[in-house]
Parts: C-alpha cells; structure tokens; sequence
C-alpha cells in the first residue's frame, strides 16, 4: 500500500461533506476524497514509523511489508519504455536523447546483476540497488571507470483521464523531459512539467540538493486523476505527484506551485530526517512541507518575507469561496470562513493546542503553530525567507539532530541552535523569539 499525504487538510473536506448547505453531488464528491486521504493516512504513519526505526530493524520492517519485487516490477517504477521514449522522441534535444540512453544501459546492466543474484551467481551483485530508481542512477564500475557526470532527473508528465484506480498510475504518457510545451494542449500537463521543475531547482539552488533524494530520482507526475478528485498528492510507492481537477469548491492543484512544493517536500523528509507521522512530530512533518512549499512560491513571485502573503494554496479555492486560501501561515486560521462548511481551524498559539485522536494527532491543524514561527523569524530576519530563516530549518533537517518523535520545544531547540552556528547569537535569538511568541517555550 502506497503512503501519501494530501494538501487539502481532512477538516476542510469533512465540512463540505457534513454540510447541510451543499448539495449531494459535492458532498459525496468531498466524501469520496476523504475516504481516499484517510486511507493512505494509515500507511503514510506506516511508513514513517518504518523510517524512523534503526537501519537494521527499518530493513527487517520494510522486507516484512514490501517484499523483495521482481527485476520487471522494479523496472516498471521507471519503465524502460519511458526512457525509450525520450530516447526516440524528435523533439527531445539531443543531449537529453543521449541521457535517456544511457540510463537505459545502466537499467538493463543492474537487472541483469540482479538476475544473477537471484540465481547465486555472485554474491557480491546482492548488493545491487533495489530501486529502479536508483538502478537508474546507480554508480556502475564502467561509469566509475569513465568519471561520467551524474545524470539529472527526468520529469514525465501522464494523464489518468479521470481514472481513479491507482493500480493504472502513472496513465498515459503526455509530456517528457526535453520536450516543448507545444506537444500537447493541455495546461495542466505543462504547469504539472513545469512546476514540479520549478520545485527541484529550487532547491539545487540554495539547498544543493539533487531532486528528492539528492541522487537525482527522476520525477513522474499525472494529471486528471479520478472524477471530481479534490486533492493533490506525493505517491512514494511510485515516486510520483498526482494531482485531481477538483469540483466543487477546490481546483487548479497543478497551477499552485506551493502545494506543489510542499508534497515533494514530503518526499525530501523521507531522505533527511524523517518525523513520526502524528501528535507533534506529525504537524512539524507538515509544518516542514508549508515552509519549503511558500518558500518555492516565494522565490517565483520575487517577493521578500515582507510582501509575502504567506498562503498556502492561494489558487485552489473557487471564486465563490469566502476565503482566500488553504491555510495561511501568517494568520492561523484566517484562511477562510466559508457559512457552507466553516471556518479554518488552525490555531496559531499553544493556547489552542489539544489533544485529539482526529487527523493523527491533529496533523495538518496544529503545523500552523509552527507555520506562525517561521513567518516570525523570516520577517525578524528581512529580506527574501530562504536567505537565512529556510537556510536554519534546512540545516535542521539535515543536521541529524531532529529526532523521529521531536516535539515542537525539541525542534525550536534545534532551530535555535543552528542559528547560532550559521549567524551568530543575535540570530538564535530571534529564532528564540519567534517559538516563544507562539508559545513553543523551553522549560527550564
């Protein structure tokens, strides 16, 4: 079973499905979208569980829930024919051509590997990557040979064409890597290509940081997804983002490159420090998702910390809908008050934390108490928030000193503590402040 997060938080979907305002068709199109989020909600926690767990016990897990897949079933996670089909595409340039086919060569040498593993060939092939993924972009003894540059990503745009069986992802393919955005005249298969671009560059850029995994995993993305589908999506069990049309009040996911950011987010969690997905560590979990995904938006509406709006979602609510986005990191719970299905819940103080058993712990409602301190300490600092605020939480992530289960005190701790280290003590006072003025606060 796949493990996915959604952007659209459980609250509001319930609202619209318990509304008696509305009529039957968008309360069981919100109804639909539920049951599908709670689900997978399960086995997002799941899988973080597993994450969090020592390396040797974490394989143990993994091998008991996802057996050993055979060399096809790891090939299709990446199937040959995509890269074949870059590779014979006229309108892919030449450099990206040459790319595909030698990922093709490394894809058929590391299955054949494999093959000899499962028949005790060689022992020392058992070493062999298990993920096509990283078949892909695995450093074979020729390519060590010949120092090739690592490869980048590949992006890959497909249609579901309202499919909502999830055993027929990724659908049919629309748009690849190197091709132009006139080889198809749907827009939300070239926002979904050009966003999900946007997001990864994004963080090479100021983070270093190659694709979802630092090894240059390639990103496979599909739109159209079910009927009335009001939600986006990170697919881990396929390295994919999917994203649906929406209906009645929620729409236009691939256009949003904030929600966009913030499920590959997730994804990049897995591979830094990955947080138990409930209670705190859960809503800081989201909480990281929101900072990286307003950043992204950020940097592409060339705003600073001060002309920010700092919504999350900003383009996913209809017209009609009295409010003006998902959630609003710095206002918790102002994003909107709609009299069909309610006002936004997040609180933004500590004042406003309780224990529920709802949404794991109250995942996606209290990231916003966080979501608040970030914004604090971004405007505290000046400029644009991924200059010093986002460098002090990606250092966090990465530091390797925030635990599975961190708690939001264990985090301002950790926050405060890389401030210091990369700016200075002025700096880790303001980080102090920030937490404080939420109510994070340390208990001496």
């Amino acid at each position: 079973m796949s493990a996915r997060c959604c952007i659209v938080p459980p609250y509001l979907l319930q609202g619209i499905a318990e509304s008696a305002e509305l009529p039957d068709e968008a309360k069981v199109a919100a109804q639909r979208t539920l049951s599908t989020r709670d689900t997978f909600t399960v086995a997002r926690a799941e899988r973080f569980d597993v994450l969090s767990q020592p390396r040797a016990a974490r394989a143990a897990a993994s091998a008991h829930h996802h057996p050993q897949p055979s060399a096809s079933e790891r090939q299709s996670i990446v199937p040959e024919i995509l890269l074949q089909h870059i590779a014979d595409a006229e309108d892919v340039d030449d450099e990206t051509k040459e790319r595909a086919r030698r990922d093709i060569d490394r894809i058929r040498a590391a299955t054949s590997q494999y093959q000899k593993q499962l028949t005790g060939e060689d022992e020392e092939e058992a070493k062999a990557p298990t993920s096509a993924f990283a078949i892909a972009g695995a450093d074979t003894e020729d390519k060590k040979k010949k120092k090739q540059p690592t490869t980048g990503f590949y992006r890959a745009v497909h249609d579901a064409k309202n499919d909502d069986d999830e055993d027929n992802l990724p659908g049919q393919i629309i748009r690849v890597e190197g091709q132009l955005a006139s080889v198809t005249e749907d827009a939300a298969v070239n926002e979904a290509y050009d966003n999900v671009g946007k997001v990864l560059e994004f963080y090479l850029k100021q983070f270093g940081w190659k694709s979802i995994d630092n090894r240059n995993a390639h990103v496979i993305s599909t739109v159209h997804f079910g009927k009335n589908y009001e939600n986006a999506f990170w697919d881990p069990s396929r390295n994919q983002m999917v994203f649906g049309d929406g209906h009645t009040f929620l729409y236009r996911f691939v256009n949003c490159i904030d929600v966009i950011g913030h499920e590959l987010t997730h994804a990049i969690t897995e591979h830094t420090s990955p947080l138990v997905y409930r209670d705190q560590p859960g809503a800081l979990n989201e909480h990281v998702s929101d900072v990286f995904g307003i950043m992204v938006k950020q940097m592409v509406e060339n705003e600073t910390a001060a002309e920010a709006d700092w919504l999350i979602g900003e383009g996913c609510l209809l017209p009609d809908v009295k409010g003006v986005a998902l959630r609003s990191m710095k206002d918790p719970g102002t994003a909107y008050n709609d009299p069909r299905f309610g006002k936004d819940p997040q609180p933004a103080h500590m004042d406003g934390y309780k224990k529920t058993t709802r949404d794991n712990g109250g995942v996606h409602l209290y990231s916003g108490i966080p979501n608040k301190a970030f914004y604090l300490a971004s405007i505290a600092f000046g400029g644009y928030s991924w200059e010093k605020a986002g460098q002090i939480w990606w250092k966090a992530m990465t530091s390797g000193s925030v635990p599975p289960r961190c708690s939001f005190v264990q985090f301002s701790d950790v926050t405060t503590e890389v401030a210091e280290e990369l700016y200075g003590e002025e700096a880790a006072k303001i980080v102090r402040a920030a937490w404080n003025e939420v109510g994070v606060v340390r208990k001496h």
